[in-house]
């Protein structure tokens, strides 16, 4: 009975939040020791580790250095070379976002969630709503934070959607999760419409969360079935939603700032 009136002033008082604020900053050290085992046992694997294992990953991470230096001159090229398109156009380049790297320290088990939990929280920046991603693609976004520590949950959750748009012609849809790590499906798609295995699905911008551009995942299968309005549509998310433990949360751009005395002179000279 109590957890019931609980969860009905949660909904229609919204007195909850400031209460798990609270308890998450006084549950910090409990979880903090928790993990501390596992802490110092991967601290202990990486200090006594082999010095042939050492050897070789320091030359297969000098080797992929030296690949991503000549991918980051050519990248530098083509930013100078659309910025000059820009520049021509009479349009303004893109300010790169800003990002905070956040550590993953828990997993929701949850079967039906996918969430988890990281080491950056309000005091580092981060903000409900923020978007997150790992190396290879969109991951998800935060959805609680506390002053130490945020929670956020994953693309593949079945309560996640996210606007995307494939990649090939701008066809947009939105991609909802099914609550298995390496599938999410895409939404009330004709079966007329232009979309084929294979194709790259990317964040379209729209609802103001994601960011436009960022890369979210692969269709796996497309299944027309003329007797049903809608086409059945699965993709397979880019970002390693199960090996992850490092990722970058992504900060709004700043907006910029706009006279508006000018912009009242000119409308008052007209």
């Amino acid at each position: 009975m109590v957890s019931i009136a609980l969860m009905v002033l949660d909904s229609r008082q919204q007195y909850m939040p400031v209460v798990r604020t609270t308890l998450t900053v006084a549950t910090y050290p409990i979880r903090y020791m928790i993990d501390l085992p596992s802490s110092v046992g991967g601290w202990l694997s990486e200090t006594f580790a082999s010095r042939r294992h050492l050897m070789l990953e320091n030359e297969a991470l000098h080797q992929e250095q030296l690949e991503l230096k000549a991918r980051e001159q050519k990248m530098a090229a083509l930013e100078v070379e659309n910025a000059r398109l820009r520049a021509l156009l009479g349009s303004t380049a893109k300010v790169q976002e800003h990002t905070i790297i956040a550590e993953l320290t828990a997993v929701d088990m949850s079967p039906f969630s996918r969430q988890i939990i990281l080491n950056k929280g309000s005091l580092h920046g981060v903000y409900e709503g923020q978007a997150m991603i790992d190396a290879h693609g969109i991951m998800g976004q935060i959805v609680h934070v506390s002053p130490l520590q945020s929670t956020a949950i994953l693309i593949t959750d079945p309560k996640h959607a996210l606007p995307v748009e494939v990649n090939r012609n701008g066809l947009r849809s939105i991609a909802s999760g099914t609550g298995e790590s390496n599938r999410l499906i895409l939404d009330q798609l004709p079966n007329n419409a232009d979309i084929l295995q294979g194709d790259l699905l990317v964040t379209s911008g729209l609802g103001g969360r994601f960011p436009a551009g960022y890369p979210v995942a692969r269709v796996t299968e497309v299944v027309r079935n003329h007797d049903l309005p809608f086409a059945h549509v699965s993709a397979e998310p880019l970002a390693a939603i199960e090996s992850s433990r490092e990722v970058l949360l992504i900060a709004k751009p700043e907006q910029p700032h706009i006279d508006t005395r000018a912009s009242d002179k000119e409308a008052a000279k007209k």
